[in-house]
């Protein structure tokens, strides 16, 4: 018997491809894994990982592109409701649900581009002079 070719396009992905919007740099998350453990494999040192519960704040990011789910309660002293639907949420309570890109925002900008060179978004050097 042939297998169904419904049953197989419909199988779900095994990986989601992450793209970090200010450097380009991309990882892969497995299904059900948050953004920020999928983050943790770049091997950078001195990614913060914080309480990994929702409850500090530290890892947030907006998605800018693709879906996400969310993977437990986010802190609303860190994520109000309408940031969180606008894509603006902590990164270790979410996982894709497709190819993303993301912005990395806040405290976790400092340790994530760390010899990047790259400036984060909305400092005075990352200016464009016309």
């Amino acid at each position: 018997m042939a297998p169904d070719e419904d049953v197989i396009s419909a199988a779900p992905a095994t990986h989601y491809r992450v793209e970090l919007t200010q450097t380009k740099e991309t990882y892969e998350c497995l299904p059900h894994e948050t953004l920020l453990q999928g983050m943790a494999r770049l091997g950078r040192r001195g990614i913060p990982v914080g309480c990994l519960n929702g409850g500090c704040g530290i890892c947030k990011v907006a998605v800018v592109q693709g879906s996400w789910e969310s993977t437990g309660p986010m802190s609303r002293a860190h994520v109000s409701a309408e940031e969180e639907a606008r894509g603006i949420i902590l990164a270790c309570r979410a996982a894709p649900c497709s190819d993303v890109q993301v912005e990395v925002l806040g405290k976790m900008q400092k340790s994530v581009f760390k010899g990047w060179g790259a400036p984060a978004i909305g400092t005075p050097n990352n200016k464009t002079d016309g």
